[in-house]
């Protein structure tokens, strides 16, 4: 499973994200690569992807994608990321 965490440069927030969503996966003892990149190159990266974390100002960017767009509120809210992730992938 890949999931992809998106941020304007790819360097901050969807960092950020990546640490918080494997933190999340381990508690929901789900296996996935999670992989932060930028707005600018997430057609690449998302391509193959099951779900794309993102925050509500970058929702606009992501355009036509086969996987689940979960927006993300809070970055730092473990119990947000896992309610949604589990959401998402159950």
């Amino acid at each position: 499973m890949k999931i992809v965490t998106i941020c304007g440069a790819g360097i901050g927030t969807s960092a950020i994200l990546k640490v918080s969503a494997e933190r999340a996966l381990q508690r929901l003892g789900i296996d996935a690569d999670v992989t932060a990149t930028d707005v600018a190159s997430l057609a690449l990266e998302a391509e193959d992807a099951q779900v794309i974390l993102t925050t509500p100002d970058h929702v606009d960017d992501i355009g036509r994608t086969f996987a689940d767009v979960v927006v993300i509120d809070n970055i730092l809210d473990q119990e947000e990321l896992v309610a949604k992730l589990e959401q998402a992938l159950g």
